[in-house]
């Protein structure tokens, strides 16, 4: 065991995961966040903490992951190399360990000019797939990035994310190809809506039996209106939705129920894919349809995490 989270030892186990996310608010009220906790307990096993998603001003996904921790769920915080150099980065990572968070997901970050505050100066000391390999050694041999030796070294269970619809679409598996080499663990994909090439990327996956050496989440998002979905197929870089989906939104009558029902039409699909190792839900901003979801999938109950391993003796 890399970390022995909930995420992994369900995920070692062969079980099929669903993660939830959760976007913290743009303020110091740790009920915000308490309150977006009930919809997750029982619902998902691990949790994402956003790390300033779109390059809006939130509150720390470090912190925010403590007090969901306090709610009894497991985070996966979010890092992002937009805003940290690797000082930093390693200096949160050593809190963040501290604090008893086992699972990180590593990231380029949104840019500023996306975000509130367009003026700010960007960072991106190293990417993301140079993040996972630091996050590795500091776990596996215990030494910082500058080569010094690391006394206590946090132990992650290491996610990155791969998006398996931006051009050119013959470097996706390559990509996440090298974050594997790099010493990822897992996987979280972009938002799937189209089916078609999200499965011509796993059958290059399976080609290249990348599936046996990480966890693949694939991202589903619900769509909460025709002009959310219009937005994101039209304005988020790297999201791929077919017309059918936008004339359906259009046409709906019920605009968020027509959104979750196309979402669990992609879930069924999904866990029908070989390679596919679990579900990630995107609800953006709309936690409170996640136990909709999961329960209509079919997802419940969800499994309980098998016990950790016993320490091995030492002479």
């Amino acid at each position: 065991m890399k970390s022995g989270s909930q995420l992994e030892r369900l995920l070692t186990a062969g079980e099929f995961v669903v993660c939830g996310e959760l976007g913290p608010p743009q303020s110091a009220d740790p009920e915000a966040v308490r309150k977006k906790c009930k919809n997750f307990a029982g619902f998902v096993d691990a949790v994402n903490l956003t790390d300033n998603q779109s390059a809006i001003v939130r509150m720390s996904s470090i912190s925010s992951a403590v007090i969901l921790m306090l709610e009894g769920l497991e985070p996966v915080i979010q890092m992002t190399c937009r805003d940290r150099n690797r000082i930093s980065m390693q200096s949160d990572l050593l809190g963040a360990a501290a604090f008893g968070i086992k699972n990180v997901l590593c990231l380029s970050g949104d840019y500023m000019n996306s975000g509130n505050h367009p003026q700010a100066k960007p960072v991106y000391d190293m990417d993301s797939t140079s993040l996972i390999a630091m996050v590795k050694s500091m776990r596996d041999e215990a030494k910082f990035q500058c080569g010094e030796e690391i006394k206590v070294p946090p132990k992650f269970f290491i996610g990155g994310a791969a998006n398996p619809f931006a051009e050119p679409f013959e470097w996706r598996v390559t990509r996440m190809e090298k974050k594997i080499k790099a010493g990822v663990d897992f996987i979280q994909t972009q938002a799937i809506f189209d089916m078609k090439r999200f499965e011509e990327f796993m059958t290059e996956v399976r080609r290249r039996e990348l599936h046996k050496q990480v966890h693949i989440l694939a991202g589903v998002l619900p769509a909460r209106s025709a002009k959310a979905l219009g937005f994101m197929a039209k304005d988020v870089p790297g999201m791929c939705v077919p017309d059918e989906y936008l004339k359906r939104m259009e046409a709906a009558a019920d605009p968020k129920e027509e959104g979750v029902n196309i979402c669990l039409e992609l879930m069924k699909q999904l866990r029908n894919i070989e390679g596919v190792a679990g579900i990630h839900i995107m609800p953006v901003m709309w936690e409170s349809i996640t136990p909709t979801l999961v329960e209509r999938a079919g997802l419940l109950p969800r499994p309980v995490p098998p016990p950790m391993p016993e320490p091995e003796k030492t002479e």
